[in-house]
């Protein structure tokens, strides 16, 4: 049975806990909780510092920044989930077929991972994205082939050593096949250090978008999303300045509530961490 009470104690692992799901309840909420319409536009309000009307304050166009702020959430929730999900689908799938079948599929893989990864990250996502054209599908599928390596990496390691064990020669001698011992054996014993990664890729890839975004390579105006506020608040830093504050809080409140989760999913799954 899982133990939770390490990570509980933990009040930074509760901190980052608390962030994610007041954002996961905005963004799922947010055509509830927004009390303007985020594209609306109304020029007689341009500019507006934070009131009581507008807490967050107006934009150039007079849009509402509390609401694009909190729309802003379900966009870049949605581009994390989808792109780390394919990513890790496709990185775990790598990892534990060279893990396993060792070899030339495993030196095959482990060089075509070795390529991605000698690559900056961001770097490497813009080039993908500008390949295959501005808009949130295609930065989800950059940010999925960016992060898809460093899931292989991670599923490769423990499917070796998993690989050596004696209940895989077992099961190997009563007749079980190489497919069905590697996913049905052996992965579900090496997924602790996969979803423990996948809250900390989600961290990583609301920042990626966020950066597409705001290069316009991503999210395409005047749909909110927090890289694209930060574009367009650039200009007005010393005039307005929070229409860049606001959205740059919720970035670096997200990226620190998925680092802090994925802290404590690592205490609460690692074995050698549960015993401390």
């Amino acid at each position: 049975m899982v133990e939770l009470r390490p990570a509980l104690r933990n009040r930074l692992v509760v901190f980052g806990a608390g962030i994610v799901a007041v954002i996961v309840v905005l963004a799922v909420f947010a055509g509830v909780v927004t009390p303007y319409d985020p594209t609306e536009m109304k020029v007689i309000d341009a500019l507006k510092a934070p009131s009581v009307a507008h807490p967050f304050g107006t934009d150039r166009f007079g849009r509402d920044v509390l609401s694009r702020t909190i729309h802003g959430s379900r966009i870049a929730l949605g581009v994390a989930l989808s792109s780390i999900t394919l990513a890790f689908v496709l990185g775990t799938l790598l990892g534990v077929i060279g893990g396993y079948a060792g070899g030339w599929p495993d030196l095959a893989i482990g060089r075509t991972m070795d390529v991605l990864f000698s690559f900056p990250t961001l770097i490497l996502a813009i080039g993908i994205a500008a390949m295959l054209g501005p808009g949130l599908d295609n930065a989800a599928l950059a940010i999925a082939v960016v992060y898809a390596p460093l899931f292989s990496r991670v599923a490769r390691g423990p499917v070796i050593a998993e690989r050596a064990k004696d209940y895989v020669s077992a099961a190997l001698a009563l007749g079980a096949g190489p497919l069905r011992m590697a996913f049905r054996h052996i992965l579900p014993n090496v997924m602790a250090p996969l979803i423990v990664q996948v809250s900390i890729g989600l961290a990583y890839a609301i920042l990626t978008e966020a950066a597409l975004s705001y290069l316009g390579l991503g999210t395409q105006p005047p749909a909110p999303s927090w890289g694209t506020m930060l574009n367009e608040g650039r200009t007005y830093l010393e005039t307005a300045p929070w229409m860049s504050v606001f959205p740059g809080v919720a970035i670096m409140l997200a990226v620190l509530g998925f680092n802090l989760l994925g802290d404590g999913l690592r205490e609460v799954l690692d074995p050698q961490l549960r015993g401390r």
